[in-house]
């Protein structure tokens, strides 16, 4: 059984069904008036979180993976719609009581029978029993509801309003704005590589060759040249034979080292923009006369 020292550990917490499926997550712890027990816990759901049901806490485990209800999923999803801001009405919780078969809960029923517990404050302890909405932090008295009018009433003497979003916490709001915090990470954009392939090209030089021709010459007969003329048969058949030569151009390939060649990198520094939309919290103030803003929050109201 969760009690009233393990609220702040359950909201925010995943919700899981009996089965271990995935339900949402806590969103608002629900007290008994009567035993000032937790008793339903409002479960976040849909894709957004956007859909709130309510849920029995009553039996419910918590552990550090989460808190474990006992129904199911779908009854969850199936559950009757209930307005979750302020307290459920009799009608209301008997509506659940009769919808999870739990019968008519743990305390007797009065005209504001369950309250929401403050989720800006850690619940350490509960007070007095018949009070809606307890909750309190080390050292500081509960607040209630004595009116039964949705505000709580500061026991010290100190005036709180009526909160209309939510749980009242003291006379003051706190206004809160998104700042933009804009660095650099170091991330892979892509990659260089080197890679040899051969290609062949058609490369034309020009060699001097050389080549024998054969050339014919006659010469008269004179003193110096009849010996030879008249060496052999003054009639007969007979042959010369001259050999030619001629050179032609030969080829060779090798394979020399031209150059080397590597990747190397620098970093180049660039001036880049960077827009975001930031959400920031105004607060104005209305009075009998109109309303006045503190449009630039410098504490002056001007309209």
């Amino acid at each position: 059984m969760i009690g009233t020292e393990a609220i702040s550990r359950v909201i925010g917490k995943d919700v899981y069904d009996q089965s271990g499926d995935k339900i949402g997550s806590a969103s608002e712890v629900y007290l008994d008036d009567e035993s000032g027990q937790p008793e339903w816990v409002t479960v976040r759901t849909g894709l957004f979180g956007t859909k709130e049901s309510f849920v029995p806490i009553r039996d419910a485990d918590l552990t550090d993976e989460g808190l474990r209800v006992p129904v199911s999923k779908a009854q969850v999803k199936d559950a009757p719609k209930i307005d979750t801001e302020g307290h459920l009405s009799p009608q209301e919780e008997q509506e659940l009581y009769r919808y999870y078969g739990l019968g008519s809960g743990q305390g007797a029923m009065t005209d504001t029978t369950v309250g929401r517990v403050d989720r800006d404050t850690t619940v350490t302890d509960t007070t007095t029993t018949g009070t809606a909405g307890m909750a309190g932090t080390a050292g500081t008295t509960a607040r209630t509801d004595r009116d039964g009018d949705g505000g709580y009433d500061d026991v010290q003497g100190r005036a709180v309003g009526h909160d209309t979003s939510g749980p009242t916490t003291d006379e003051a709001m706190t206004r809160s704005e998104e700042r933009l915090n804009v660095g650099t990470r170091s991330e892979e954009v892509g990659r260089a590589r080197l890679r040899k392939y051969v290609v062949t090209e058609n490369v034309t030089e020009t060699v001097p060759v050389f080549r024998e021709e054969v050339r014919v010459e006659r010469e008269p007969i004179t003193d110096a040249n009849i010996g030879n003329a008249m060496d052999g048969p003054a009639i007969s058949e007979e042959e010369h034979e001259v050999t030619l030569h001629a050179e032609r151009p030969v080829v060779e390939k090798e394979a020399v080292p031209v150059e080397r060649v590597r990747l190397d990198k620098e970093t180049v520094t660039e001036q880049e923009r960077v827009a975001a939309d930031v959400r920031k919290e105004e607060i104005e103030v209305d009075d009998a006369q109109g309303t006045a803003l503190d449009r630039d929050n410098d504490g002056k109201i001007g309209r």
